[in-house]
């Protein structure tokens, strides 16, 4: 207390002239319109300019929790589409779930580990076993193809990447309709891939879209990726067309796991043939 005193005591002129200062700039902005109109416009600005940077730190810190409710809404849509497209054939045919026109139920996972430059690459999420997750689901992100499913725990699971060496999906060119077997091929390169086993007969012109087939785990018309090169020989009667992945592996974040509401009655039925042979 008696170093404050002394403080006052010392500082006295000072203290005297804030309070003198502050006291006519009150009288000042309260008598005259003209200088009350620009004090409150400077302090309008000011306090709007505070809360701009308040709001736009919230949003930073809020943006992880947006883009989970994003990708969960997308999820969402996915399957609402589904309902849009169905063809009556396959609604009569489908049961439970399926009944709506739904064949395929969508997953929101975040990536918790990821490689991109092994031979054979491998991608761990967050979401297991509780969540419905079971080994042999198709993985798709926002851009494209992923991965498959390989082993599966409580809590998380592990994804044999489209970067691996025995990966393999079917997917179809855009304007021939023309489906081969889509593997990343015998690179290090995470953006390329090759598509096998397409007919020497079919016209492939560069940049041209390649598609999932359907025949495989994923929904048919998943973007793949992009035609960027077309002279690759396969064999005699075959093609290998190099493709651009549409999936950007290096800066994976969230996924979609594809549930399949009818593999089951699919396998089951087409394991019949292997019986009538």
């Amino acid at each position: 207390m008696k170093n404050l005193w002394l403080i006052l005591n010392k500082y006295n002129a000072f203290f005297l002239f804030v309070v003198f200062f502050g006291l006519a700039c009150y009288l000042v902005v309260q008598n005259n319109s003209f200088q009350r109109a620009s004090a409150v416009n400077s302090s309008n600005q000011l306090v709007g300019g505070t809360y701009e940077k308040i709001n736009a730190w919230k949003s930073y810190l809020h943006l992880r929790d947006v883009n989970t409710h994003l990708a969960e809404e997308n999820a969402t849509l996915r399957e609402q589409l589904q309902r849009f497209t169905a063809t009556d054939s396959i609604v009569q045919g489908m049961v439970s779930d399926t009944v709506r026109g739904v064949q395929y139920h969508y997953v929101v996972a975040k990536v918790t580990n990821n490689s991109i430059h092994q031979k054979n690459n491998y991608i761990t999420l967050d979401k297991g076993r509780i969540h419905g997750i079971e080994k042999g689901m198709g993985v798709i992100s926002s851009n494209g193809i992923v991965g498959i499913v390989l082993n599966v725990s409580e809590h998380f699971s592990t994804v044999q990447s489209l970067l691996h060496s025995e990966t393999r999906i079917s997917a179809a060119l855009e304007d021939s309709r023309a489906f081969g077997s889509l593997m990343w091929g015998d690179n290090y390169d995470s953006r390329t891939g090759v598509l096998k086993d397409i007919p020497n007969h079919v016209k492939v012109r560069k940049d041209e879209l390649v598609y999932t087939s359907g025949f495989s785990l994923f929904p048919p018309g998943i973007l793949v990726g992009k035609v960027v090169e077309t002279g690759l020989s396969g064999g005699d009667s075959f093609l290998d067309i190099k493709i651009e992945f549409s999936t950007q592996f290096h800066n994976l974040q969230q996924v979609y796991v594809v549930d399949d509401l009818l593999v089951d009655e699919k396998t089951e039925l087409e394991s019949q043939n292997d019986d009538n042979g």
